[in-house]
């Protein structure tokens, strides 16, 4: 097919909004960043996104209620309309874009029942833009057997090819993955929570959505006591491929903390988890490439440097934009899906063997 313009659209476990990110790409060695942009969520939007969630983890199996088909007819619009925004300004016509990757909102995540469940409706979302839409790239993965999670390995060994090996990459989003890089090999896995926990904390103990540059944790102290606690979980000393929903941990251990010692602790319990998660690796990384929100948290990248024993870097240090980099993986992977090229790995998802995935949603109408 050659390189061709894609559309990424990614929104991720924190809620915060949606990333829209367009590339020139031809799925595996070329890529080209063109455009990007974020669109924040407003506060009605994610209070529906939560309660989605909510109710999504308690069903056995994914079924439709009026609380979520709500919640996926609110988030395909707002992501059509991202589109349009991303395209607008970057001067490129709808019919100039091959494809769109629509990752869509993950509310809830159980490969170990073998079901996982993005809200996002891409054959509405292709009909309104007259443009393919790859959606549901998790499904197959799980479907045979695989974690389905993470997808941004592919995308990331194609970042680094240039970096001596191995080289890791960590995605510090609501939840935190790595990737390790060598050669030929490949492994990824979900580390623990990210982003997350300290989002929920600051939220109910100081009215914010998030600790902006970690100054909140930076005037508290870590309550060492509790995180040995938080810390003494098997699911850590897992091999992998391992992941996680969101839901699977929560800030009820530091309960009862002071707002500042609860964030210090909390963001010290996801460097810990990394850190922790690094030891499983086959070899030592030479770099520790970081990208995400998570990476504009002074404190957390302190705080991992010290319990990993190497230097975090964002992954601007590969000029690249570190707030587009999981849309600008979507982008790429449906390209590969249109390509039938794999998208998930033995050592990435523990997939059985290298397979695609996504749903193809085709133009029905053009509308401009």
């Amino acid at each position: 097919m050659g390189s061709v313009l894609a559309v990424g659209l990614m929104s991720g476990t924190s809620l915060d909004g949606i990333d829209a990110a367009l590339i020139e790409t031809d799925g595996c060695d070329h890529i080209r960043p063109i455009a990007f942009r974020g669109e924040p969520y407003s506060e009605q939007a994610r209070t529906t996104l939560r309660e989605a969630t909510a109710l999504a983890l308690t069903f056995e199996k994914p079924r439709q209620s009026p609380p979520i088909v709500a919640a996926e007819d609110m988030l395909t619009r707002a992501h059509i309309l991202a589109v349009r925004k991303l395209l607008s300004q970057a001067g490129v016509p709808l019919s100039d874009i091959a494809v769109i990757g629509f990752h869509g909102q993950t509310i809830a995540h159980r490969p170990q029942a073998g079901w996982t469940w993005q809200i996002g409706d891409g054959a509405a979302m292709a009909a309104a833009l007259g443009v393919p839409v790859i959606n549901d790239l998790r499904s197959a993965d799980v479907a045979a057997g695989g974690q389905g999670a993470p997808l941004l390995p592919v995308y990331h060994r194609a970042l680094t090819t240039a970096l001596p090996a191995p080289v890791a990459v960590l995605n510090l989003g609501g939840v935190a993955n790595v990737t390790w890089i060598a050669r030929e090999a490949i492994i990824a896995f979900d580390t623990g929570p990210a982003n997350s926990l300290i989002d929920d904390w600051m939220e109910a103990e100081a009215g914010q959505a998030y600790d902006a540059g970690g100054a909140f944790a930076a005037t508290g102290e870590v309550n060492r006591q509790v995180l040995a606690s938080m810390l003494n979980n098997d699911w850590f000393d897992a091999p992998p491929p391992k992941s996680l929903d969101r839901s699977d941990f929560t800030i009820a251990p530091v309960r009862g903390l002071a707002p500042a010692d609860g964030a210090a602790t909390l963001t010290a319990f996801t460097a810990e988890t990394v850190a922790l998660g690094l030891r499983l690796l086959p070899e030592a990384p030479k770099r520790l490439i970081v990208a995400g929100g998570g990476r504009h948290n002074a404190t957390l990248m302190r705080m991992l440097a010290d319990a990993c024993g190497i230097a975090p870097e964002p992954i601007e240090a590969l000029g690249w934009n570190g707030d587009a980099t999981e849309a600008e993986g979507f982008a790429y992977m449906a390209v590969r899906s249109l390509e039938g090229l794999p998208i998930s790995f033995p050592g990435t998802t523990g997939a059985p063997e290298p397979m695609t995935g996504g749903v193809l949603n085709p133009a029905l109408k053009a509308t401009g």
